[in-house]
């Protein structure tokens, strides 16, 4: 199979976007790119560094600049941070150049893969749970525009979901040359 343009895995953070990125990547021979470590990589310093020192804007800004400069290079898989699926332009651009996957999580799955984990500013609150809920609940209806929606299930593994993914891939024409569709 060959991927004739670049897969967009969307999604909250803790949903797998990096993990199954990896392993799509692997089983498709292609690049897994991410947008959040070009970001870094240009940066010289970690998003929460950017965040604290620029702000949510300025990050949003560089960061729609990196997914249009990655979505027309070589077709590969690349993971975007959580809140970059949200601008409308974004959106826009990865439906003409790419295809969307929104790799769909409860709040639980996703709070017990993200609980423990010190590097998401979004969820430096006094509640991070309901915090969790809320960007949850606010960024559902802008990803259930993503061209395709992979639920994930708590007893599968990263390859579980990669194959799940590639198998909506599959019935895409337009993604996949030597696929099912």
């Amino acid at each position: 199979m060959r991927l004739r343009k670049t897969v967009v895995l969307v999604g909250m953070m803790g949903a797998g976007k990096t993990a199954v990125g990896k392993e799509l990547a692997r089983m498709l021979s292609v690049p897994f790119l991410d947008s959040d470590e070009e970001i870094v990589a240009a940066a010289a310093m970690s998003i929460a560094e950017i965040f604290d020192r620029d702000g949510e804007a300025f990050f949003r800004a560089r960061e729609a600049e990196v997914i249009a400069r990655l979505l027309r290079g070589t077709p590969g898989v690349l993971s975007v941070g959580g809140g970059a699926f949200l601008n409308a332009e974004t959106r826009a651009l990865i439906s003409e150049l790419g295809v969307s996957v929104w790799l769909k999580a409860d709040l639980e799955l996703l709070w017990q893969r993200v609980r423990h984990k010190t590097t998401r500013p979004l969820l430096r609150t006094k509640n991070p749970r309901a915090t969790l809920a809320g960007l949850l609940e606010a960024r559902g209806p802008d990803y259930a525009k993503a061209d395709l929606v992979v639920e994930a299930q708590p007893q599968y593994a990263v390859a579980d979901m990669a194959k799940a993914v590639l198998a909506a891939l599959a019935a895409r024409p337009d993604v996949l040359e030597g696929g099912r569709g």
